[in-house]
């Protein structure tokens, strides 16, 4: 019997880009409100797991943008990501509060939220509003955009400069 966990490790909630274009209209027809949010997730750690916990209770469907491996290289540089982009995706579609992942090759995720039209765009509270790409593309429709607050101290950076130093 296959359940929700065995379809997230085996990637039925991984969407190409036309999948989810796809899906995000279907939901939409049926009054469905979709949550956004895109990241590296590059290490997925306690930071993550809450913003993305508390992303998906501001809607009924919560999708996840995921920078692919040159996306950030571009971004980040040479050394990053650590973590490839199949098993980020595999990861963070695994987690109970994500409902659909799907990678991105650009620097940003204008494209997809273009294609999703969410009704609410979420970013960390390192964000300034009018700095979150897309906004004003979801504002243009009735669309908002909100930010969740970091917990403190939990990064990725943190995570790799403590590896760093300590082995």
């Amino acid at each position: 019997m296959r359940n929700s966990r065995t379809d997230a490790l085996s990637g039925s909630k991984i969407k190409s880009f036309a999948g989810i274009k796809k899906i995000s209209r279907a939901l939409k027809k049926r009054g469905k409100s979709i949550v956004f949010t895109n990241g590296c997730f590059d290490i997925l750690h306690y930071g993550h797991v809450k913003y993305l916990e508390e992303a998906k209770r501001k809607g009924d469907i919560l999708i996840v943008g995921i920078n692919s491996d040159s996306s950030i290289r571009s971004i980040k540089g040479k050394n990053r990501p650590i973590i490839c982009q199949e098993d980020r995706s595999r990861t963070v579609a695994a987690l109970a509060s994500v409902d659909y992942v799907t990678l991105y090759n650009e620097d940003t995720p204008e494209k997809i939220i273009k294609a999703v039209k969410p009704d609410l765009l979420i970013k960390g509270s390192g964000w300034n509003k009018e700095d979150i790409v897309g906004a004003k593309f979801v504002a243009s429709y009735g669309g908002k955009t909100k930010t969740i607050k970091h917990y403190k101290g939990r990064s990725t950076t943190n995570i790799i400069n403590k590896i760093a130093k300590t082995y």
